[in-house]
């Protein structure tokens, strides 16, 4: 399938690169330290979504600031080790001229750029947890990032590998690309599907990117 676009947003895990490993031994490590049960804890969905809406599914709203901060300082403290790059994702990058991407996610930004550095991957533009009211399945981050670069959400991408994140990119009124990282394919509505960036090609075109994705 070939897409033109102004601009290609792209979650960060699960999409550019894979921490799920770290993310669930430091969820495990901050529930454990806030009495929250197994059984409770399996409930929540993790991936795709703000840390503190997550932590506002487990706690009093008076304690949220407080968990927020923990969660943060261990995955922080994780980083290092914890982190890889899925397929493609740098020569994807490689290939895209600055100004036509951003990074959109759910993460904050401390730790958004502390696991991006930790592989190596430089990025021109962010839109994280700390810049938005409302996360996704809202659009707001995605069009904030539209805004971001100086563009049309008519004319964006999303690349994304969670339901959440999909749809917060439908509801921006963007095409979705949707990679199955982390989520069978049955379980991602998006125009085009495919198993990692590997599969997804671009090349700089006037006023824009042409994009060739499919397995």
């Amino acid at each position: 399938m070939k897409i033109q676009a102004e601009a290609l947003l792209f979650d960060n895990d699960g999409t550019l690169i894979s921490s799920m490993d770290s993310v669930y031994r430091c969820w495990r490590r901050w529930a454990e330290e806030y009495g929250i049960t197994a059984e409770a804890f399996e409930r929540v969905e993790l991936h795709g979504r703000p840390a503190v809406e997550i932590i506002a599914d487990l706690l009093p709203a008076e304690r949220i600031p407080g968990a927020l901060k923990r969660i943060e300082q261990l995955e922080v403290e994780d980083v290092a080790g914890g982190v890889v790059l899925l397929p493609g994702t740098k020569e994807l990058l490689s290939a895209l001229p600055l100004e036509r991407w951003a990074v959109v996610t759910s993460a904050t930004r401390p730790l958004a750029e502390a696991r991006l550095h930790e592989v190596g991957v430089d990025f021109p533009a962010m839109v994280a947890a700390d810049d938005i009211t409302r996360g996704k399945p809202d659009p707001e981050p995605f069009l904030l990032a539209a805004a971001k670069l100086g563009v049309d959400p008519a004319r964006c991408v999303v690349f994304e590998d969670a339901p959440a994140g999909l749809a917060s990119g439908r509801a921006a009124g963007m095409k979705t690309v949707a990679l199955t990282t982390t989520h069978t394919a049955d379980e991602l509505t998006a125009d085009v599907v495919v198993t990692d960036l590997s599969a997804v090609s671009v090349q700089a075109i006037e006023g824009g990117v042409e994009i060739v994705a499919g397995d």
